[in-house]
């Protein structure tokens, strides 16, 4: 879907024997760095029964002419051309235990930029950045073998406003659809949307939408539905809602 992002799990290993080990949460897989900050902490849980090694790693997301994103990675560029520092970029954490994780941006904000992070869960080895000796690491790695199955990672999207961010949005209604515009120079957010029958019945799942500048989302209106949202606007939320 052109001008909007998407987060899925990044499954990393898989077999067919009963889950045990590292499960984590990483919070919300969207987050946003306002123009006047440059710091934000990002907080990640274990809720698991083994002690996690996890790996974080970041690329930058770039539109091309048609919206589409690609990645681009950050090892070999310099400082404020790579922008985001990520600390630490090897989390040990136990199980049922918390680690944060220092987001800071050092890069030009002129223009929105966009980050996708990724937390994979590791077998750690020697001289892997996690401090662990040989024997250290084989065995956490048998004792992995007796019960684990799943090393699930997960990916979340960052989103670096510029340092004068401005927002203009807009509901435009037209034969058999609505437009949503956003004609200003920093992401909005569709929050809670809502397409419902009348007294609330037959409600589709609620889904979330980012809108990036100089995007438009359109949406399909039919007679007799209701369409509720809230537009969220950096630190403003107001409610639409219409019937088609």
């Amino acid at each position: 879907m052109k001008g909007m992002l998407a987060v899925v799990p990044l499954l990393v290993l898989m077999s067919t024997t009963t889950f045990a080990g590292p499960e984590l949460n990483i919070g919300t897989f969207y987050d946003y760095l306002d123009g006047d900050k440059s710091t934000l902490l990002k907080r990640v849980r274990n809720a698991g029964d083994t002690t996690a090694f996890v790996k974080v790693s970041v690329v930058e997301l770039i539109y091309d002419q048609q919206g589409e994103a690609h990645e681009v990675e950050m090892d070999g560029r310099e400082a404020l051309q790579r922008g985001l520092v990520v600390s630490p970029a090897r989390l040990i954490i136990p199980a049922s235990g918390m680690q944060a994780v220092r987001l800071l941006y050092r890069g030009e904000r002129d223009h929105e930029r966009y980050f996708r992070l990724r937390f994979i869960p590791v077998l750690p080895e020697a001289n892997d950045g996690f401090a662990v000796t040989e024997d250290e690491a084989e065995r956490y790695e048998n004792a992995l073998k007796v019960g684990v199955n799943i090393l699930a990672g997960y990916g979340s999207i960052l989103f670096v406003r510029p340092q004068a961010s401005h927002y203009q949005a807009a509901v435009e209604h037209e034969a058999g659809r609505f437009l949503i515009p956003n004609r200003g120079n920093t992401t909005i957010v569709l929050d809670h949307f809502n397409d419902c029958a009348a007294d609330n019945k037959d409600c589709a799942p609620a889904t979330k939408h980012h809108v990036l500048p100089g995007k438009v989302r359109a949406f399909e209106k039919q007679a007799g539905r209701h369409y509720r949202f809230e537009l969220v606007e950096g630190e403003q939320r107001r409610e639409i809602a219409f019937k088609g």
